[in-house]
């Protein structure tokens, strides 16, 4: 009897890898945001009836590659949300498909000048789950904070 089921899992999971996963996950980089190097902005996983957007960090960089906010840790906050924003919404998305959120701040003293950005971009009724870590140092000494998200955006009837 094992065997027996153990055939129709093994064909299952044959087709699903042997399909081009291509089809399935898309990394994507939009102009609204500035060009990565060596990562990409984020990862469309189609789930069927929607698709998952995996959001890489952003930080307070501009479409153009230019530091918006050097030292204004609130004016940095609103340019990482306006480049998750960007994805989303290039995606075919809103804010109010944000699911998670992760911050990355060198300063906790700072996460109420956070929740008043975040409160701008994000459904205050029905917030994201998220998490907030304070570390010592990101990838740039200029950087004050890095915002990651998820979001699950329907798919069009």
């Amino acid at each position: 009897m094992k065997k027996l089921l153990f055939l129709p899992l093994l064909f299952i999971t044959t087709l699903v890898f042997s399909q081009n996963n291509t089809s399935l996950v898309k990394f994507l980089n939009p102009s609204s945001v500035s060009a990565p190097k060596g990562y990409s902005h984020a990862v469309e996983v189609d789930l069927g009836t929607c698709r998952m957007m995996i959001i890489s960090g952003q930080v307070a960089i501009d479409n153009q590659g230019n530091l918006v906010g050097k030292g204004d840790f609130g004016k940095q906050a609103e340019q990482a949300f306006q480049n998750i924003k960007n994805i989303v919404e290039n995606a075919g998305g809103k804010m109010d498909n944000v699911v998670k959120l992760g911050f990355y701040i060198l300063d906790v003293n700072q996460i109420q000048t956070l929740r008043s950005v975040r409160d701008k971009f994000i459904n205050i009724k029905n917030p994201p789950a998220s998490t907030l870590v304070q570390v010592s140092k990101l990838f740039r000494d200029d950087i004050l904070v890095e915002i990651e998200a998820t979001a699950i955006i329907p798919n069009k009837k």
